[in-house]
């Protein structure tokens, strides 16, 4: 009775030795094909037994998050910048209306300069004096 669970177990036994010089076989095929990302590959199936896909999922998710961190930081820095750029226009029109402010004052104190010169040459020749 034993014989013939004995021949029964044998051909399981080789098939599972079949299995693992495949599994070798592909495993070393990685290892030459791309050893970085392979390497890698095998250090997670080892180190997760079964929890690949939680693992595989986890990466899109913080890949995904990035992404969107992203989009949000160009976002910002785009309203940031327009806004500054909108400051800059606001000063420069500021700047422009002091700027021609300031050249009508300079224009009104040469007028008043000319006609104290005007009043004090008339005081003068009128011998009205100080």
């Amino acid at each position: 009775m034993e014989r013939p669970s004995l021949e029964f177990n044998l051909p399981d036994t080789h098939e599972e030795g079949k299995l693992y010089v495949v599994d070798s076989l592909n495993n070393l095929n990685k290892l030459n094909v791309c050893p970085v990302v392979s390497q890698r590959s095998l250090e997670e199936e080892v180190n997760t037994d079964g929890a690949g896909e939680s693992m595989a999922g986890s990466n899109t998710r913080n890949q995904c998050l990035f992404f969107i961190t992203f989009i949000l930081t160009l976002i910002v820095s785009l309203a940031l910048v327009s806004f500054v750029i909108f400051l800059i226009f606001q000063t420069r029109n500021e700047v422009d209306q002091i700027s021609s402010r300031l050249l009508s004052e300079k224009k009104n104190i040469e007028d008043l300069k000319k006609i104290n010169n005007i009043i004090l040459k008339h005081l003068n020749q009128s011998g009205i004096k100080e």
